[in-house]
């Protein structure tokens, strides 16, 4: 099996054709039907179905689209990886990022980067609100959370853990929430979008939204810890922001049985901007940090 056979089956069934898939990767009709009836005979399945109006894709066939597909964005990440290497990074990198995670997350990281690469300047705006790349000159952004349907282009890092927390006194006078639903009669702490989305919790094994009252709202997780430890109700942060309150026992953890699922950390950035050198570089060194990163936070 050859790697421009995978390539040339993957583009076929992007594309629909065989034409179109010629016509993409500027080679005959002839020479890409040729070398996918090669593929099938090397495999031993037949991944196509072939008829004068369209290709159908074999249950064999999508399975081995699914392998091609990770062969080819792992051969595009090491091409990627080595011309980085090989090319000075300079001018300017602005990157947008909620404040707390960027205090705790991305400001250990600057000088490492900016070290390895000294002819860049980079600039780090720490704000929570979700900023408009192109209105406001932003190269990427650093956002939490489900991605909306867009026209950005987004590369998840990772992930963060969530949790339901309270302080040792709050417990003490208002009792012990054991379901998502008992939170109609406590206060909870709001942040971000909360008031309007809910707080998710899981229940039998499904995600659901709980409405969330409570005397506090805010953009920023460190403001709803700090009422969370002062007793003033139940606040849902990321655990980033509340596991040094945990392990001091500040706060205690609340409703664990019933977590939500762990939010995605993706880096966002225009669809013009994607064959920007610095910010590859950037992204391909935040991927190769992220997982070390949040298990030091978190722990």
């Amino acid at each position: 099996m050859q790697f421009d056979d995978v390539r040339i089956f993957a583009a076929a069934v992007d594309t629909g054709s065989f034409t179109a898939a010629a016509e993409k990767l500027l080679l005959s009709k002839q020479f890409v039907s040729r070398r996918i009836a090669g593929l099938e005979a090397s495999l031993g399945v037949r991944l196509l179905v072939r008829n004068t109006r369209k290709l159908t894709v074999t249950e064999s066939g999508r399975e081995f689209y699914a392998h091609a597909q990770r062969i080819l964005d792992n051969v595009a990440r090491a091409e990627q990886a080595m011309a980085l290497r090989r090319t000075e990074l300079h001018g300017t990198l602005r990157v947008s990022t909620p404040m707390s995670f960027g205090l705790r997350h991305l400001s250990p990281l600057i000088a490492e980067f900016l070290a390895q690469h000294p002819a860049l300047q980079l600039q780090a705006i720490l704000d929570d609100r979700h900023v408009d790349l192109v209105g406001e000159a932003f190269d990427m952004a650093l956002r939490i959370g489900a991605m909306p349907d867009s026209t950005l282009i987004a590369r998840r890092l990772g992930e963060l853990r969530m949790v339901a927390c309270c302080s040792p006194s709050y417990l003490r006078e208002r009792g012990l929430p054991l379901t998502p639903l008992d939170l109609q009669r406590h206060n909870c702490l709001l942040y971000g979008r909360e008031a309007k989305n809910g707080w998710p919790f899981t229940v039998d094994g499904e995600q659901q939204s709980f409405e969330a009252r409570g005397p506090l709202l805010s953009n920023n997780g460190e403001v709803v810890r700090d009422a969370a430890i002062a007793g003033l109700g139940i606040a849902l942060l990321p655990r980033f922001i509340v596991g040094g309150a945990l392990r001091s026992g500040e706060l205690v953890a609340v409703l664990e049985n019933h977590a939500p699922r762990p939010l995605p950390v993706s880096a966002v950035y225009p669809q013009h901007r994607q064959q920007s050198t610095n910010i590859c570089a950037f992204v391909e060194f935040l991927e190769g940090r992220y997982a070390r990163m949040t298990e030091s936070l978190e722990a």
